[in-house]
């Protein structure tokens, strides 16, 4: 006797709406928002995750490299420039302070390991204070190396990624509370810039990584990178967004990947110098957000595919220094001959 059930058209759509729910579970647990953004999130375009990105045109390459400054520390984690372009490394709890043709002029040692570091230029309230940005706290060194302070710690759950001055202002980027600090010099807190804010058009910070960076423009501005959006935002430093420039793009003059630009620096004269993760590319775009030039692209720094540039800087002379975590030292690019209007020597 045949004792298989017979197959019957509702059973069959009995399977085919099983069939269907799990599909619409599986897609909803896809789109979940599980970073909090909400309906803010920019979708990724067609060009944010294709398998390579373009090559870089050797003639927009318009810098080259002219020096090394080795560092005797791992990790090295940041760096800044201060007054007369001297040279700050900070990693494995101290910082390595460097004249600018790269001898070495003092150690400070720290008693937080540091993750983001910056330092009071000439017009700053105390020029050559430095500023430690720890996972949590700022502890501030003054220009001797001493230690002057810490501040108050902004919990478990912050992560600060960089640090910015101004004249009378320290700026910090939290990337675990999405948010940027605006404190006196003093420590005390004085504002929050970057929450999202529908009535301001400001669509908040979105980040999945740590690498959340921010610089003070010379016009008195504050820009920092919102990552997930793939663009740069400029604020007032009361937090009204002015300015937003960026596009998601394999091609040379856009951002490539989930989240970029990794770290960027201001040059002297207001253009930005970007460098990104997942692809290692250093470029310059004027002070509009417009694409000028390639510094270095993966054959000049030689890092690898699992690896992040680990800082960018530009000091008053216009040159733009990369902190190379896989050579442990800071690599000096200057423009070449040509772009100076002089022979290309090269």
């Amino acid at each position: 006797m045949d004792t298989r059930t017979p197959v019957t058209a509702a059973s069959v759509v009995i399977v085919a709406a099983i069939l269907m729910a799990i599909i619409v579970g599986a897609v909803a647990v896809l789109h979940l928002d599980i970073y909090g953004e909400g309906s803010s999130r920019t979708p990724p375009g067609p060009d944010t995750d294709p398998t390579t990105p373009d090559a870089i045109d050797p003639a927009l390459i318009r810098y080259r490299q002219t020096g090394e400054i080795p560092v005797s520390m791992q990790p090295v984690r940041a760096l800044a420039v201060g007054p007369e372009d001297r040279i700050y490394v900070a990693g494995d709890k101290q910082i390595h302070v460097f004249d600018p043709g790269g001898e070495k002029s003092a150690e400070v040692k720290l008693e937080i390991e540091p993750r983001c570091l910056a330092v009071g230029g000439p017009d700053h309230q105390s020029p050559g204070r430095i500023y430690v940005g720890g996972k949590d706290r700022i502890a501030v060194y003054d220009l001797d190396g001493a230690h002057q302070a810490t501040w108050d710690s902004l919990g478990e759950g912050a992560l600060l990624t960089s640090v910015g001055v101004a004249e009378q202002d320290v700026f910090a980027a939290d990337m675990g509370n999405r948010i940027v600090l605006r404190y006196d010099t003093s420590g005390q807190l004085v504002g929050r810039i970057g929450a999202r804010d529908a009535k301001r058009r400001i669509p908040g910070f979105m980040i999945t990584t740590p690498y959340f960076d921010l610089a003070v423009a010379p016009d008195k501005l504050l820009s920092v990178v919102n990552p997930r959006r793939l663009c740069i935002e400029t604020y007032t430093f009361d937090g009204d967004l002015e300015l937003e420039w960026g596009e998601a793009s394999s091609k040379v003059d856009g951002f490539f990947g989930c989240c970029n630009p990794a770290h960027f620096a201001i040059l002297p004269d207001g253009r930005y110098v970007t460098a990104e993760k997942g692809i290692s590319r250093v470029k310059i775009y004027n002070d509009a957000g417009e694409f000028e030039c390639v510094v270095a692209g993966p054959a000049q720094l030689a890092v690898r595919e699992d690896e992040v540039l680990a800082d960018v800087a530009a000091d008053s002379r216009g040159r733009i220094l990369i902190l190379d975590p896989r050579a442990g030292g800071v690599l000096i690019f200057e423009p070449k001959p040509s772009e100076k209007g002089a022979p290309d020597e090269s």
